[in-house]
């Protein structure tokens, strides 16, 4: 069984959100669309995003047997009044479920995270229609997976059994930032590495149970790189780095990572530092920095045994799903 966690989908139309510079879809053709933001274009896509017969025709073409679908994090809203984010959580997460009719594409919810209480209501709401486990934002605003909404979220999350993708989004931006795709090359990473912080040094482990079941995007950030780095500051300087209970290598078993780094040097660290239990093939489908075909970095992987492929490839996302 192949799993792919880590894709997105984007409906073909919605109703007006209802405040200027809203998301929006300009329909160009049966096959492409632009999602907007207000008048200025974010992403052209096309109807992989939306149509699950392109959809499954693509991961037949990959040997792909599922896909876990997201959301698209644009349209999270976590920067909006949480009564019009939770609406927007609610027409996102009923569309899924058309697009995702198939069991072979396993959709995942949003909520509006910046409310814990509406988030928690959305996602037992979801979980009762069909939904599988949910995508968050690495942070809201300032905030970040440490703070107490966010933990009290992942306490809700462990106690119903929905799993947790965690995906970077509202990177910083800047004139060096807004050359060569850099919010992507390096904002996203950066995003995930500071998330993956946040999550060990603010104690967020020690206070959710380690039923949790939980997974960063794009294998991590360079969180897997930096390990090192971490540890040697949380023995050093404990008086300024984090409230962790124990040092950042003892929760390596506590959360998971996707395959989505395109490098078999990357790969081998990541599987290195994380185990080989904890990296779920990922590959950004639909969009254009994701790896294709899918899973060709895994398979390709000559340090792997048979073994640990077939976990990478879909063992582990099963444990992940609780199937």
């Amino acid at each position: 069984m192949i799993i792919d966690v880590h894709t997105h989908h984007v409906p073909k139309g919605w109703p007006d959100l209802g405040w200027p510079g809203a998301p929006r879809l300009r329909v160009d053709s049966e096959r492409e669309a632009v999602i907007l933001l207000g008048d200025r274009e974010f992403r052209r896509i096309a109807d992989d995003c939306w149509n699950p017969s392109v959809r499954l025709e693509r991961m037949d073409a990959d040997g792909v047997d599922v896909q876990v679908v997201s959301p698209t994090p644009v349209f999270f809203c976590y920067e909006r009044p949480a009564a019009e984010a939770v609406r927007v959580a609610k027409i996102f997460n009923d569309l899924a479920l058309e697009i995702c009719a198939s069991e072979r594409l396993v959709p995942f919810c949003q909520v509006p995270l910046q409310d814990p209480d509406l988030a928690c209501a959305e996602l037992d709401r979801c979980m009762a229609a069909g939904h599988a486990g949910v995508e968050i934002g690495n942070h809201v605003g300032d905030r970040d997976l440490d703070d107490e909404g966010v933990v009290q979220f992942l306490q809700h999350c462990a106690a119903v059994g929905a799993p947790v993708f965690v995906h970077p989004w509202d990177m910083a931006g800047g004139p060096r930032l807004e050359r060569w795709m850099a919010q992507w090359l390096v904002g996203m990473p950066a995003e995930t590495h500071l998330s993956v912080l946040a999550l060990i040094l603010g104690g967020v482990l020690d206070r959710v149970p380690d039923t949790l079941r939980l997974c960063f995007a794009h294998g991590g950030g360079s969180f897997a790189f930096w390990l090192g780095r971490f540890e040697n500051a949380w023995h050093r300087r404990g008086d300024l780095v984090g409230v962790s209970e124990f040092p950042p290598s003892h929760y390596l078993d506590r959360f998971s990572v996707d395959s989505v780094v395109f490098d078999e040097r990357a790969l081998r660290l990541l599987v290195d530092t994380m185990g080989e239990d904890r990296v779920m093939l990922g590959s950004d489908f639909p969009y254009p920095l994701g790896e294709s075909p899918v899973g060709s970095l895994i398979r390709g992987a000559g340090f792997l045994s048979a073994d640990a492929r077939a976990k990478l490839l879909g063992g582990n996302a099963t444990r992940f799903l609780g199937r």
